[in-house]
C-alpha cells in the first residue's frame, strides 16, 4: 500500500528533537510504499538543512536513492489540477506544494496522506474520495 508523504512527517521522523519524531518514525518504518511528491523535496531540503545541516539532507537523499522512498513528480495534468485547487480553495491559502500533494493523491487513487497539517488537508476535498485519511493520528 502506498503512503503519500507531506513534509512534516519526513522532517519529524528524521529529527529526534521533534515532538512528533517517534510517531512519524514509526509510521515511515511501517512497510508502506513511501511516496514523496516532487515538490515536497524543496521543503524537506529547507527544513533538514535548517535543523540538521547539509549532512541531514544528504542522508535523506541517500535514503531516496537507496529505495526507502519513491519520488513522484507532477505531470502537466497535476500542475493544472493543483492550480484549480489553489484557485477554488483560495481561502485555505493552500499553496502549490499542498495542492500538488492532493493532485498526486487523485492521480494515484491514494486516500492516505502522512501529514502534520490537519488545518489544510482535513478541509480540502479531493475528487476521488470524500476526504483523505490523515496519518499519524
Amino acid at each position: 500500500m502506498a503512503l503519500i508523504l507531506d513534509t512534516g512527517p519526513i522532517v519529524a521522523a528524521l529529527n529526534a528533537a521533534d515532538a512528533n519524531h517517534r510517531r512519524c518514525a514509526a509510521l515511515l518504518g511501517g512497510g508502506d510504499d513511501l511516496v514523496v511528491p516532487g515538490p515536497v523535496l524543496v521543503e524537506v531540503d529547507h527544513w533538514l538543512i535548517k535543523l540538521g545541516g547539509p549532512r541531514a539532507w544528504a542522508d535523506f537523499v541517500a535514503d531516496v536513492t537507496g529505495g526507502a522512498y519513491r519520488v513522484v513528480h507532477p505531470t502537466e495534468a497535476d500542475l493544472v489540477r493543483a492550480t484549480e485547487l489553489e484557485r477554488d480553495d483560495a481561502e485555505l491559502d493552500l499553496g502549490f506544494v499542498d495542492a500538488s500533494i492532493v493532485a498526486l493523491c487523485e492521480r494515484l487513487g491514494e486516500t492516505r496522506l502522512a501529514t502534520l497539517d490537519r488545518r489544510v488537508f482535513s478541509v480540502v476535498r479531493p475528487r476521488h474520495c470524500r476526504q483523505l485519511t490523515l496519518v499519524p493520528d
